[in-house]
């Protein structure tokens, strides 16, 4: 299969949680459809002190796992938000 383009896109989103609304990511998405997953390459700040988990409520937003070969959080649906 082929990996995702290593350049990425420009269009840089907010990715906030959807509980306590404490952002979580700069995320360079790709697109304009909804946000099922979140290659590590692309995310270009990340506000988290542990992966997957929001710093405000502790919430787990998502899970890690290996998309094409590439590094990737795959996000629960509903648990996040895109600004």
């Amino acid at each position: 299969m082929a990996k995702p383009n290593p350049k990425g896109p420009v269009k840089t989103v907010d990715i906030v949680c959807a509980r306590c609304k404490t952002k979580l990511y700069r995320y360079r998405k790709g697109g304009k459809g909804a946000l099922v997953k979140c290659f590590k390459e692309r995310i270009s700040e990340d506000f988290t002190e542990t992966p997957c988990t929001c710093p405000g409520c502790g919430q787990v937003f998502a899970r890690e796992a290996l998309i094409r070969g590439t590094p990737a959080y795959k996000v629960i649906g509903g648990k996040v938000l895109m600004k």
